[in-house]
């Protein structure tokens, strides 16, 4: 695959007295790192990316990008943390939004994982698919993410049970066989356009949530 040579479009740190606080400027800058690793590895792949090729798509010097990661693999690390954080955010306020009823909360919530796949399809393409390859300690960090949300889930549907006449998950494993679900459908949805959108997703990935609700435990 060719390497990307699109440059990152976000403004750049101001310098000189115009320049902003230390801890601004590191801020901004790795934004801006993160936005082009995560071009540059969803375009080549983990395995071809370097970390020139990021600094370069990101218009900074490869220094500046050592100043904040060790490797690329610690790149990819850090901006799996940081894009998870940002997409449980997105999903509890879209859940709180939708109200009370635990199912239009779930709905939201898978719309609002669904909607950012959409509008980030580089970060997307990284966090769903690179990860994959990018060694044992990334199919750990996988494992974690994809357990705290299951954990998320669970938690919710403990709260909705003894809030509302809803049923509780027979086991933690229904919370996390859901999560691993939306994730392995997405992840086939970015690797072969299966379906065309990922908001196509939301009609299946409701089903089979519904389908384990109906086979749970009545609420105590």
């Amino acid at each position: 695959m060719a390497t990307p040579n699109r440059t990152v479009t976000r403004a750049a740190v101001p310098r000189g007295r115009h320049a902003p606080p230390l801890e601004v400027r590191l801020r901004l800058q790795r934004e801006r790192l993160f936005e082009a690793a995560a071009s540059v590895f969803a375009q080549v792949g983990y395995a071809d990316a370097s970390a020139e090729a990021i600094s370069r798509a990101a218009g900074m010097s490869k220094a500046t990008f050592y100043e904040h990661f060790a490797n690329k693999e610690e790149c990819i690390l850090a901006l799996f943390d940081h894009a998870w954080e940002v997409l449980i955010k997105r999903i509890v306020r879209a859940a709180t939004s939708a109200g009370s009823d635990p199912l239009e909360r779930l709905r939201a919530g898978v719309r609002a994982f669904l909607v950012a796949l959409e509008e980030f399809p580089n970060e997307a393409q990284t966090l769903l698919v690179e990860i994959i390859g990018a060694g044992p300690a990334a199919a750990q960090r996988r494992d974690e993410i994809i357990a705290r949300f299951a954990t998320v889930l669970d938690r919710e549907n403990e709260r909705m049970a003894a809030v509302h006449d809803f049923p509780r998950f027979a086991s933690p494993d229904d919370a996390f066989a859901i999560v691993g679900a939306i994730a392995e459908l997405a992840s086939r949805q970015l690797r072969l356009g299966q379906p065309e959108h990922p908001t196509d997703l939301q009609p299946v990935i409701e089903r089979f949530a519904v389908g384990l609700l109906g086979q749970a435990r009545p609420a105590a």
